[in-house]
This record gives C-alpha cells, structure tokens and sequence, in this order.
C-alpha cells in the first residue's frame, strides 16, 4: 500500500507519492493550475484528492481528482455569501467531511457544505448567524475557518476553529452553535479582559485518538487539551520552549499521544528557538513533554510550520511529517524519533495531509 502526501502550497498543489515502506518519495505537480492552494485533503473511501484554494484575482473553488492527480476539475458553484451581504467569499481555507458531505471553510469566516462532491455548495447559516459574530476578529491571516473537526462516532456533532474568534461546536449538523474557549487566553489583550466568551486566536484544532471528547489546541497564546469537548480547557505549555506555535498532531490510536512544533514567538520572527528545529511529543496528555531533533536541521533553522502543515499517518508505528515555509518536507516513521528530508525548494507550503491507499 503506497502513501501519499498531499502538499497545499502558494503555487498550487503538490503530491509526494512514497512506497509502502514509507521510502523512495516522488514528487509530482504543480496541479490546480498554480492556484494559491490552503488545504489538500483525500477521501479515504473513495481515493478522491480535494484542493481548496484561490483568490480574488484566480477565483474561489475547490479542484477535485479522482485519479491521485492525474486529472483535476474545479468548482466554487455557490462558494458566495448572499448578495445583499457586505462580505465576499476571498478563499477556501480549509476542507473537511462529516455525515456525507464535504465540507469547506472560508475566508472571511464561514462554513460551507456540499452533498455531491464538491460540485455545488451551500452556507451552512447557522454559524454566520450566531449572535457573536460581530465581535469576530481577523487574525495575521484575515478572518478564516481553519480547522473542521467532526466527532468520530457521531458526524452531528461539530468543532471548528475560527482566528481570530475561538472555537465554535455543533451538535445537530450545524443548525446551532456554541463558542467554547473557556480557560484559553488572549494575552494581546487589556489586563482583566483577557478571558473572553469569544475572541480567541486559535490556530489549529484536532481531535484525539477514539470516540471521546479529547481535543488538543494550539493557540496563539498557548497550548490546550479539553477533555470535554471544549467546554473547559487546561494549559499543557509547560516544559515546551514557547506558549506560540501553529500546528498541532495528534496520534491515529492514542489519545494521550500529541505533537507540536512551537516557534519562538508571536513578535519574535516565529522560527524553532534558536533556530534549531525540534518537534515535541508528549505521551501523557502534555503534562511531560519531549524534544525529538534527530535528523532536523539544528542550525540556521529560520523557517515556520504553519498552521495545517503537519499530519500524521495510521500505520504503526504511526508516521508524522510537515512541511516548512521554505519549502522542505520533513518525514518520521517512528513517531519523531528521527526524521529524513524528503523534499525541498518547493514554494511556501500551506498544508500537509496524508492519505494512506
């Protein structure tokens, strides 16, 4: 069984194809015809590949394979906000699925659905709607749903991460919604405000390992486990180098188990402390934490992971890779222990996802 990873870059989309042994990458693209692409996600069923990108000048869409790349189309048939609306549909940021449909979020905020692949999409409202949307901040990246995180064992039930608001759940499709931030922080803000209901600069949001409600974060300001479903968080920054990072990874079949890559500050030229990069593990829920450099570049490192561009395979032991803002594709088959380069001088990469067929 070959792997695939599925590479969302400024200059359209990438697909490192390894063999089963996680080993011989071959690196194929640009595809989606050089678009800025957010996010590249494959349906396991099917083996279909989706790219959510574009802008104001290429136009907004999701590109569909379902051919591992060989061939694409794209749609942004009702990827738009009402025409009486004072805001314009710039990017599709991210893209998920939950009880049959495709999913997609969007800059300035939104959530959209599709039920037929990817052809045509609709506004799931009920977010836009709810009552604190006026008080929903952009972040460095504008006002974008980055992060589409269902429940495992019941696709009713919803989590998104939106910067700069927080994190929003549903629990019946989509129709209602419910901020969840309590015990996250917002240091850029006045002394005995920094604890809202909503504003919050989450940048990444996973769920953990099983049917329960686990579900790691890492803000702007800190990281996070819930072991509610959101509705309360505890700080797991202590022992990590920084409280500032984007991606977070959690493991296929251990719920304890959590990756991320902190960066050495929101002002501080967000780059691995010291420019020596390390990725760190925690095996306990992130109350002790480890740095893995093994084959990582530990001088000089002056580069970011954003947000969507770390992710995590299902074989055992489970396989991590991310990519970096200058280009390079870092991989692990033995959970971070080492880690080979297996690209570079690829443009700005935006995301990182893996399907396994």
């Amino acid at each position: 069984m070959a792997v695939h990873l599925l590479l969302g870059t400024n200059k359209g989309a990438f697909i490192l194809d390894g063999g089963a042994d996680r080993d011989g990458w071959r690196l194929r693209g640009p595809f989606c015809e050089t678009w800025p692409i957010n996010h590249v996600v494959g349906e396991p069923e099917s083996g279909a590949i989706l790219a959510g990108g574009g802008t104001r000048w290429h136009g907004v869409g999701v590109w569909r394979s379902d051919d591992l790349g060989e061939s694409w189309r794209c749609s942004g048939a009702g990827l738009s906000y009402p025409e009486e609306d004072d805001e314009e549909v710039e990017t599709v940021w991210s893209l998920g699925g939950a009880d049959g449909r495709l999913l997609a979020g969007v800059k300035p905020a939104g959530l959209f659905e599709s039920r037929d692949g990817g052809a045509t999409w609709s506004e799931v409202t009920g977010l836009r709607g709810h009552p604190s949307r006026q008080d929903w901040m952009p972040g460095g990246a504008g006002l974008i749903l980055h992060s589409i995180v269902p429940q495992p064992d019941d696709p009713a039930r919803l989590w998104v991460g939106i910067s700069a608001a927080g994190v929003f759940a549903t629990e019946d499709g989509g129709q209602s919604w419910e901020p969840r931030n309590a015990g996250t922080r917002c240091d850029f803000l006045p002394e005995g405000q920094r604890h809202p209901e909503v504003g919050q600069c989450v940048h990444n949001l996973v769920h953990a390992a099983g049917p329960g409600e686990v579900l790691y974060q890492q803000n702007h300001c800190g990281m996070y486990r819930s072991d509610d479903g959101g509705r309360t968080w505890v700080s797991i920054e202590n022992g990590l180098p920084s409280s500032f990072g984007f991606p977070v990874a959690a493991h296929p079949r251990d719920p304890r188990t959590v990756w991320l890559m902190p960066m050495n500050g929101d002002d501080a030229g967000r780059y691995p402390p010291e420019g020596r990069a390390a990725v760190w593990r925690s095996r306990d829920g992130g109350e002790i934490w480890q740095d893995l450099r093994d084959g990582l570049p530990q001088d000089t490192a002056y580069f970011t992971v954003l947000r969507q561009a770390m992710a995590v395979d299902a074989r055992a032991p489970a396989g991590v890779y991310f990519g970096t803002s200058s280009g390079s594709v870092f991989a692990s088959r033995d959970e971070g222990e080492s880690w080979d380069e297996i690209a570079r001088h690829l443009p700005l990469i935006l995301s990182v996802e893996v399907l396994d067929r």
